[in-house]
C-alpha cells in the first residue's frame, strides 16, 4: 500500500474498500490514511500532519474515531491472524484460472516457447478476479531456483518491465493475491526467448514516467522550456504555418464557434436512424469545432499570437465547462462526442492555464474528474484483456491526455496516465501484425493510426517515450503501399474503404517515412501526390520534418502477404495502378469482427486502376439493416455460401488463415483455409489462387461439408456482367475488363441481379451487380476451378482457357500474351492442380512449346 498527499487531497493507491467508505462518510478523506498508518505500524506523526485542517471540534471527533478504530482493528487483526494460521495448516493454495484465451481476448503473452519481437516482452495473463493484485516472476531457470526479475502488487493483468533481459531463453509465471493477502498457487511456467534482433523497448517505472512530466503547463505536445524556441521559429522557418494559424484565429475572433450545449436524442428517436445519426455525428463535429478551436487559439497565443486569442480560448473553454459531463457529450452517452471533448478540453486547459483563476481551474478539475473517471471505468480492467473494442482503441490515449493535463491536480489523473501507458506498452496496436497489416481496412487504419501519432508526439515530449520503436511501425508503410499503389481507385477490404484514393495516405505515410527513414515509403508519398503541410498546431509542433531520399521500389517484390491480419496483396506492377493488375485476398485470424467484417477466402480484383470484381454495399449507418444483413454477409463478397448460408457474421470466431504464400517475378500464389468461419457446417474450405502476372488468375476451391449441401459461388461487379456462357463471363469498367471462365463444375445455375437484400437507405444511391453460380445437386464435397483473364477493353482476348479432368485433379491450358518489343507473342500457361496432394504446378510455354517459366507450390 502506498500513501501520498497531493494538494488538498489525500491519495492512496490501494485503500481497504470497507474502511474507505466508512470513514469518507464519517470524517472525510483525511482520516483513513491515519488509520491505515496506525495499523501498519508506521510513524504516525508525519501522517497526522497531513490531516486537513478541520475545525477543532471536527478534529477532535476525527481523533476519537481514529482511536476507536485503532483498538477495534487491532482486536480484529489479532483474531484474523490466529484464525488464518489455523486455516493455513494443510490448506490448498487458491487456484489459478488459465483457461485459453477466446477469439476476442489478448491471451497469455509472450506466446509460450516463441521468440519475442521486443525485449523485454509485455507480459499478459488472464484476469483472476476483482480487487486482486498480481505477482510476476521471470527466471533463467525453469524451476525458478533463481529469480532475475520480480514484480508485485500490480492491479493490472499486464506488465512491461523497466529493464531488458540478456539474450536467451527465459521462463515466467504469475500468481495473484486477494484483498485479504492470500496468495494463489503459481501459474504454469511459460517460456520465451529474446535475441539480438528483438527490439529493446522497456517501459520506465510509474514513478520515473511521472517525474518526467513538466510540473507546470503547457505539457501536451510542448513543454514550458520549449516556448522561447518555438516563438523564435514562429517568425522564421515555421512562419508559414504560424501565419495560417493566426488567420484561423482571426476568423474565430470575427465569428466565434457556438458554445451552447448540444442536444440529447429525443426520447422517441429510433437509435441508428438517419435522424439519430445526424445528432450522433453532428455533436462530435460541434464539439471539435468549439474545443479544438479553443486549443488552436490558446496554442497560437502561447507561441506569439495576440492576447485576444487567449481570452477567446478561455471563454470557449469555460462555456464548454458548463456542459453536463454525463449529458449529450458524455463518453458513455455518445463517445464520438465524448472522446474529442475530453482530449481537446485537456489541450485547451493546458495551453490557457496561466489565464485561468484558481476557481476556474477548480471548476475544470471537477468537471474532468467526472469525465475521466467515466472513461477510465469503461476501459479498466476490460481493455487490458479484451482490447478489440474499436472505439476503445481511441479512447485509451485520449484518457491519457486528460491524465497528463491534470496530473497533480486531480487525484486519479496519475492512474489514468499510467493506465494509458500500460495499454500502449502491453496491448497496442491490436488490429495489426508485425508485417504492417491492419484488420479493419485502410479507412480505419488511417483514422486510428493518424490520431495515435498525436499520442506518440505527446508521449515523446512529455515523457521521452519513442512510440515508433515498436516493431509494427518498422513495417507500417508497406500496408498502404501494397494495398493502394499510385493510381489505384479501390481501398480493399474494411468498412468505408470503397473508392478511397491513395492520395489520402500521403501525409500519414510521410510521418512514418521520416521516423523510419524509409526511402520506399517516401517514394510512395511523392508518387501519390506528396504530403501537404497542414495548418494546425500539431503540424506546427512537428515542424519541418527531416528530408528522406526517395527510392523506387523496383527491387522490392511486387506482392506482399500480411499473414497476421490475413490479407495478401498480389500486384503485377507496384509502381502504378494504371498498369497494375491486382488481386486482394482475405482469410483472417481476426475473423469478421469490428470494421473488418468481410467474409474469409474472399477476393477483390482491380485491373488497370479500375474496380472490376468488388465487395459490395454502402454503409448507410453502422449496424443498419443493410449494413448487418448485406455487407456483413458472405453473399456481398466474392466468396462461397453453403446451402444459401454464409459465414458466421461479425464475429471473432469466424476465423480464416492464410496457409501459403509465394511471390516470384512471374508468379504469385496464395492459399487460405476458412472452414472455421461456417459455424461447423464445413470440414474444410481451401481456396488456392495462382497468378501469372499480369495475364491470368486461376482459382482452385475445394470444400468438404459435414452434410450434403448446395454451394453458391458469388461474384460482384460495378456494371452488369455479360454472361455469354458459364465459361465466358465478361466484366468491364471503363477501359478495364476481364473474362471469368467457370470451368468446373460443368453445370452451374447462374443468375444475376442488381438488387440488394436488404437495400441501403434511400439517401444512398448505388447500383452494383451480383452473380450467383450454384451447384445443381446437394453433395458433401465440391471443387470449383475458375480462370480470370484481365485485358484492356479496347483489345481482344485470344482463345479461351480449357480444362481436362485427370485422375489426380485438373489440367488447364490458358492462352496468354507476352510483350516482345512492340509485337505481342502468343504463349500458353499450363496449370496442374492436384487436390489430394494440395499441389499447384505451372509451366509457361512459348510459341515453340519451350518452358520459359515454372512454378511448384511445394518448392517455393
Amino acid at each position: 500500500m502506498s500513501l501520498g498527499y497531493t494538494g488538498r487531497h489525500v491519495h492512496y493507491v490501494h485503500p481497504v474498500p470497507i474502511f474507505s467508505k466508512l470513514f469518507r462518510a464519517k470524517v472525510g478523506i483525511g482520516v483513513l490514511p491515519c488509520i491505515l498508518a496506525i495499523v501498519s505500524g508506521t510513524d504516525n506523526s508525519a501522517i497526522f500532519l497531513e490531516i486537513p485542517k478541520y475545525p477543532s471540534i471536527e478534529r477532535q471527533r476525527a481523533m476519537t474515531i481514529i482511536h476507536f478504530a485503532y483498538r477495534s482493528i487491532c482486536h480484529a487483526c489479532t483474531a484474523a491472524l490466529i484464525l488464518g494460521t489455523a486455516l493455513a495448516v494443510g490448506a490448498e493454495p487458491l487456484p489459478v484460472n488459465e483457461a485459453p484465451a477466446q477469439a476476442n481476448e489478448w491471451g497469455f503473452r509472450p506466446f509460450d516457447g516463441q521468440r519475442s519481437e521486443v525485449n523485454p516482452p509485455a507480459f499478459s495473463w488472464r484476469p483472476q478476479g476483482e480487487n486482486f493484485s498480481y505477482v510476476l516472476e521471470v527466471s533463467a531457470a525453469p524451476d525458478f531456483s533463481s529469480c532475475q526479475y520480480r514484480m508485485e502488487e500490480s492491479r493490472y493483468n499486464v506488465h512491461c518491465p523497466p529493464q531488458s533481459f540478456p539474450n536467451g531463453t527465459w521462463y515466467w509465471r504469475f500468481a495473484y493475491r486477494t484483498a485479504d493477502g492470500q496468495q494463489s498457487a503459481w501459474s504454469s511456467t511459460r517460456s520465451f526467448s529474446v535475441d539480438s534482433d528483438s527490439t529493446i523497448l522497456p517501459l520506465p517505472t510509474r514513478a520515473e514516467l511521472m517525474s518526467r512530466v513538466p510540473a507546470t503547463h503547457p505539457r501536451i505536445f510542448i513543454r514550458p522550456e520549449q516556448l522561447s524556441e518555438l516563438r523564435q521559429r514562429a517568425q522564421t522557418d515555421l512562419k508559414p504555418i504560424f501565419d495560417k494559424l493566426c488567420q484561423q484565429c482571426d476568423a474565430m475572433l470575427a465569428e466565434p464557434p457556438p458554445t451552447a450545449e448540444p442536444p440529447k436524442y429525443p426520447q422517441e428517436m429510433v437509435k441508428k436512424s438517419d435522424e439519430w445519426r445526424t445528432i450522433w455525428w453532428g455533436n462530435r463535429l460541434y464539439t471539435i469545432k468549439a474545443l479544438d478551436g479553443a486549443a488552436t487559439l490558446a496554442f497560437t497565443r502561447l507561441i506569439g499570437g495576440k492576447d485576444e486569442y487567449g481570452q477567446l480560448a478561455k471563454r470557449i473553454l469555460m462555456d464548454c465547462a458548463q456542459w453536463n459531463p454525463i449529458g449529450a457529450t458524455g463518453y458513455r452517452y455518445n463517445d464520438e462526442a465524448g472522446m474529442p471533448y475530453n482530449s481537446r478540453f485537456a489541450r485547451a486547459y493546458s495551453y490557457v492555464y496561466d489565464l485561468l483563476s484558481e476557481d476556474e481551474r477548480a471548476q475544470c478539475r471537477d468537471l474532468m474528474r467526472i469525465r475521466g473517471e467515466e472513461m477510465y471505468h469503461h476501459l479498466f480492467p476490460r481493455h487490458l484483456w479484451s482490447p478489440y473494442g474499436s472505439h476503445a482503441n481511441r479512447a485509451w490515449h485520449f484518457l491519457g491526455e486528460v491524465g497528463l493535463a491534470f496530473l497533480g491536480e486531480i487525484p486519479e489523473a496519475e492512474e489514468w496516465l499510467w493506465f494509458a501507458m500500460n495499454v500502449y506498452a502491453c496491448v497496442y496496436p491490436v488490429w495489426s501484425d508485425v508485417d504492417g497489416g491492419w484488420h479493419e481496412g485502410v479507412t480505419y487504419w488511417f483514422g486510428y493510426i493518424n490520431i495515435f501519432t498525436w499520442w506518440a508526439d505527446i508521449m515523446k515530449s512529455a515523457m521521452g517515450i519513442d512510440a515508433f520503436a515498436k516493431p509494427y511501425f518498422a513495417s507500417v508503410g508497406y500496408y498502404p503501399m501494397y494495398l493502394q499503389p499510385p493510381g489505384t481507385k479501390d481501398g480493399g477490404f474494411g468498412d468505408s474503404a470503397e473508392n478511397v484514393k491513395p492520395s489520402r495516405n500521403a501525409a500519414l505515410v510521410s510521418i512514418f517515412a521520416t521516423q523510419a527513414q524509409n526511402p520506399y515509403w517516401q517514394w510512395y508519398v511523392d508518387a501519390v501526390g506528396g504530403a501537404k503541410v497542414q495548418s494546425s498546431y500539431v503540424s506546427f509542433v512537428r515542424g519541418v520534418m527531416p528530408a528522406v531520399a526517395a527510392k523506387h521500389p523496383i527491387d522490392l517484390p511486387s506482392s506482399r502477404c500480411f499473414r497476421g491480419t490475413g490479407q495478401a496483396m498480389l500486384n503485377s506492377n507496384l509502381l502504378g495502378g494504371e498498369d497494375n493488375v491486382q488481386l486482394i485476398f482475405k482469410s483472417s485470424p481476426f475473423g469478421t469482427q469490428s470494421h473488418g467484417y468481410e467474409s474469409n477466402n474472399a477476393f477483390i480484383f482491380n485491373v488497370y486502376g479500375e474496380r472490376l470484381l468488388i465487395r459490395t454495399g454502402r454503409r448507410d449507418s453502422y449496424g443498419s439493416e443493410h449494413h448487418k444483413n448485406w455487407m456483413w454477409e458472405t453473399k456481398s463478397v466474392n466468396s462461397i455460401s453453403v446451402n444459401g448460408e454464409g459465414q458466421t457474421k461479425h464475429s471473432a470466431e469466424s476465423q480464416g488463415e492464410i496457409t501459403d504464400f509465394a511471390c516470384t517475378p512471374l508468379f504469385d500464389y496464395v492459399a487460405g483455409e476458412a472452414a472455421k468461419s461456417y459455424g461447423g457446417r464445413l470440414n474444410s474450405f481451401k481456396r488456392r489462387i495462382f497468378f501469372y502476372k499480369p495475364d491470368a488468375v486461376v482459382i482452385f476451391d475445394t470444400l468438404d461439408a459435414v452434410e450434403a449441401a448446395t454451394f453458391d459461388f458469388h461474384l460482384h461487379a460495378i456494371n452488369a456482367m455479360d454472361i455469354r456462357s458459364q465459361q465466358d463471363i465478361r466484366v468491364q469498367n471503363k477501359g478495364a475488363a476481364c473474362q471469368v471462365a467457370m470451368l468446373w463444375p460443368s453445370e452451374l445455375t447462374i443468375t444475376q441481379t442488381d438488387k440488394f437484400d436488404p437495400p441501403p437507405r434511400p439517401r444512398i444511391k448505388v447500383v452494383e451487380y451480383h452473380l450467383n453460380a450454384q451447384t445443381k445437386q446437394p453433395q458433401r464435397q465440391v471443387e470449383f476451378v475458375t480462370v480470370i483473364r484481365p485485358y484492356r477493353a479496347d483489345q481482344e482476348l485470344s482463345g479461351n482457357p480449357s480444362l481436362e479432368k485427370t485422375p489426380d485433379g485438373f489440367a488447364l491450358a490458358i492462352p496468354v500474351k507476352a510483350d516482345a518489343g512492340s509485337a505481342p507473342t502468343a504463349q500458353t500457361l499450363k496449370v496442374n492442380f492436384m487436390p489430394v496432394a494440395d499441389t499447384v504446378q505451372a509451366y509457361l510455354l512459348d510459341s515453340g512449346e519451350r518452358i520459359i517459366g515454372s512454378f511448384d507450390s511445394r518448392q517455393k
